[in-house]
C-alpha cells in the first residue's frame, strides 16, 4: 500500500484529527489507556523578514484522561531538521505551557505535562527507536526510591518520549511495533521521500485506520501537492540556514586570521625596538 510520509505537519494532522488514532498513538507511547483526548493544532507562522519567507508550523496540544481518572497535557512536536530555531522555539512553547492555567470542568487547573518529541534526524548518542526519559523521586540520604508521588512535583517537572525515525527497524512485534512502522522511512518510492511503499500486515484496527488516512494523502492529487510544498519550504529554510552558517564560518575564520596577522606585526615590532 503507498502511504504518505507521516512526519509532515499536514498529514499528522489528519492522524490526530482523529480521536481513536490520537488515543492509540498517545496511549501506545505512554503505555496507558486513554479514556478521553482533545488534540488542539497550535498554529503559527515562521517568518524570516531577510529571506522573505513564511513558513507554517503545527506543534499539537493534548488534554488526556487515563482510565485512573488522572488529566495531563501531552505536548508533541515534530522536529524534521536540528535547526537551532526549532529547539528554541519549542523551549519557549514549553514554558508557556507551564505558565498557562487550563480549563477542566469550568475550573481553572493547572496540569502535568508529558512531552512527545518525533525527531526526523538522529541523535548520535542515542542508538534507540524510541525511547522514554522518565524521572525518579530519591531520597538522597537513605539513597532509596521513592514510590510515592506529588501534586507539587508532577506539575514543575514532565517526562519525554522520544521516537527517532530514521532508527525505526522493520521489527512488527508488539503494539508499539506496529504503530512505529508507519513511520519507518524506508521504501521510499522516490527521492523526495514524501510516499513510500507500507509492506506490513494490519493486524491492529487503529493501524489500519492510519495507514488508510496515510494513503489518501499520499495518492490524492489535491492532498499531495500539500505535502510537496511543505517539503519545499523546509528546504529553502535549510539552505538558508546553511548559507547564513558558512558565511558565519568564513566571517570568524578571516577574523582570526586577522588577529593572528596583527599578533606577528607586534611581535615583530617589539623585536625591531627591543634591538635598538
Amino acid at each position: 500500500m503507498v502511504i504518505a510520509n507521516p512526519i509532515y505537519d499536514v498529514v499528522f494532522k489528519r492522524l490526530m484529527e482523529d480521536n481513536r488514532i490520537a488515543k492509540f498513538f498517545i496511549g501506545t507511547l505512554l503505555e496507558q489507556t486513554i479514556e478521553s483526548v482533545e488534540v488542539k493544532p497550535q498554529e503559527f507562522t515562521y517568518t524570516d523578514e531577510l529571506a522573505g519567507l513564511a513558513v507554517f508550523r503545527l506543534d499539537f496540544l493534548a488534554t488526556i484522561k487515563t482510565e485512573t481518572g488522572e488529566l495531563k497535557k501531552v505536548l508533541i512536536e515534530i522536529q524534521k531538521a536540528k535547526n537551532q530555531i526549532d529547539l528554541m522555539r519549542f523551549r519557549n512553547y514549553l514554558g508557556e505551557q507551564y505558565k498557562k492555567e487550563d480549563i477542566v470542568n469550568d475550573k481553572k487547573v493547572i496540569l502535568p505535562i508529558t512531552t512527545i518529541y518525533i525527531l526526523g534526524f538522529p541523535l548520535p548518542e542515542i542508538k534507540e527507536a524510541c525511547i522514554k526519559v522518565e524521572r525518579n523521586y530519591r531520597d538522597l540520604i537513605s539513597k532509596k526510591i521513592i514510590d510515592t508521588k506529588s501534586d507539587f512535583v508532577e506539575k514543575l517537572t514532565h517526562d519525554s518520549y522520544i521516537v527517532q525515525v530514521g532508527r525505526i527497524t522493520n521489527r512488527y512485534q508488539t503494539r508499539l511495533d506496529k504503530l512505529l512502522s508507519v513511520f519507518e522511512q524506508t521504501n521510499f518510492l522516490d527521492d523526495t521521500k514524501i510516499t513510500k511503499e507500507f509492506k506490513h500486515d494490519t493486524d491492529i484496527e487503529e493501524v489500519k485506520i492510519i495507514t488508510d488516512i496515510l494513503h489518501y494523502s499520499g495518492t490524492d492529487p489535491v492532498e499531495k501537492r500539500k505535502l510537496e510544498i511543505e517539503q519545499e519550504a523546509w528546504r529553502t529554510v535549510d539552505a538558508m540556514y546553511e548559507e547564513r552558517a558558512e558565511k558565519l564560518i568564513q566571517e570568524l575564520n578571516d577574523s582570526k586570521k586577522a588577529l593572528t596577522e596583527k599578533d606577528l606585526i607586534i611581535e615583530e615590532l617589539k623585536r625591531r625596538l627591543g634591538e635598538k
